[in-house]
C-alpha cells in the first residue's frame, strides 16, 4: 500500500546552514544546501521514497538557508532556527555545510529530547578534543555533543580511520562504534527512544558518492546505508546530511545521492511517525 497523501500541514521542515568555515582540508560544503535541494526536484528522477510516501515540497516547511554574518554567532543562530521548527512540532532536515554544525543543532534538540539517540555515518569518528586548536572543528563535534550531555546514546556506522587519540575518546564517552571492517546491517542495534541521524555523506565509498573533501575507499554503499535507516523503528524525529562539497562533484552525482537520502529519512520519519495511509 503507498502512503501518498499529502499532508495539509508538513509535518517535515527542510533548512540549510551553509558553513565551511570550521573545515580543515578543503572548503566547498557551503555551496552544497541549494544544490541538494534542486537534486530533489531533478526532472529525472522521483519524488517517492521506497516506503511509498511522496516526498514532494509541499511535505516540508522549507525555513530556507542560514550562513555566517558578520558579528552574529552562527551557532546560536542554528540553534534558535532549529530550535523554533521544533517547537512547531516539525521534524527537521538539516542540510550542511561541514559536520561542525551537528553541534549547535544538537544544543537545539536538547530542550526538546532530553534522552535522544544519535546515529551517525562517517568515514570518521569525529570525536577530536579539539582539531588544529579549534574546538569547533568539524571533527569535534561528537565530542562537544556528549560533554555537553545533549544525547545519551551515540552509535557509529562506516568507521574506517579511527586513531588512538578518538579510541581514547569513544571509551571516555561509551560510544558504539560499528568499524567499517566489521559491517553488518544487523549489528546496527535497535533503539529505544528518539532517534537523530547524521549523516556525513563521506561515511559513503567514495565510488558512491565523491563529492566530498575527505574521500576515504573502503565505505558503506548507498543500498548498505538506506538499509540502515529503514531498519529504523523508534520514532525519528531529526537528520542531517553533510559534507557534501560541490567543487568536488563534478558529474554532480553526489548531488543526486544526498537527495536520495533526504527521500529516504523524510520517508522513514513519516513511517515511524505515524503519518495515515490515504
Amino acid at each position: 500500500m503507498t502512503h501518498n497523501s499529502q499532508p495539509k500541514t508538513p509535518r517535515l521542515a527542510l533548512i540549510g546552514f551553509r558553513s565551511d568555515e570550521n573545515s580543515s582540508f578543503r572548503r566547498g560544503a557551503a555551496d552544497a544546501p541549494p544544490l541538494i535541494r534542486s537534486a530533489l526536484t531533478i526532472a529525472s528522477s522521483n519524488a517517492w521514497s521506497e516506503n511509498g510516501y511522496e516526498i514532494t515540497p509541499s511535505r516540508f516547511f522549507d525555513a530556507g538557508d542560514f550562513g555566517p554574518q558578520p558579528g552574529a554567532d552562527l551557532w546560536e543562530r542554528i540553534e534558535s532556527a532549529v530550535g523554533a521548527l521544533l517547537a512547531r512540532g516539525l521534524l527537521p532536515i538539516v542540510l550542511g555545510g561541514d559536520h561542525a554544525i551537528t553541534h549547535p543543532v544538537l544544543r537545539a534538540f536538547a530542550h526538546k529530547y532530553p534522552r535522544l539517540s544519535l546515529l551517525h555515518f562517517d568515514a570518521h569518528p569525529d570525536l577530536y578534543d579539539d582539531f588544529d586548536g579549534n574546538p569547533r572543528s568539524h571533527a569535534s563535534p561528537f565530542a562537544r555533543i556528549l560533554e555537553e550531555g545533549l544525547a545519551a546514546r551515540l552509535v557509529q556506522v562506516g568507521i574506517r580511520t579511527i586513531n588512538a587519540h578518538c579510541r581514547a575518546q569513544a571509551a571516555r564517552f561509551g560510544v558504539e562504534v560499528i568499524a567499517m571492517r566489521e559491517f553488518d546491517p544487523r549489528r546496527v542495534p535497535d533503539f529505544e527512544g528518539p532517534v537523530y541521524v547524521s549523516f556525513d555523506i563521506d561515511g559513503l565509498d567514495p565510488a558512491h558518492a565523491p563529492g566530498v573533501a575527505h574521500r576515504e575507499p573502503g565505505g558503506l554503499t548507498t543500498r548498505q546505508a538506506i538499509e540502515v535507516i529503514q531498519r529504523i523503528r523508534a520514532p525519528l524525529v531529526g537528520a542531517d546530511v553533510v559534507e557534501f562539497n560541490p567543487s568536488m562533484d563534478s558529474s554532480g552525482m553526489t548531488a543526486m545521492v544526498c537527495a536520495k537520502l533526504v527521500k529516504e529519512l523524510a520517508g522513514q520519519m513519516l513511517q515511524n511517525a505515524g503519518e495515515p495511509a490515504p
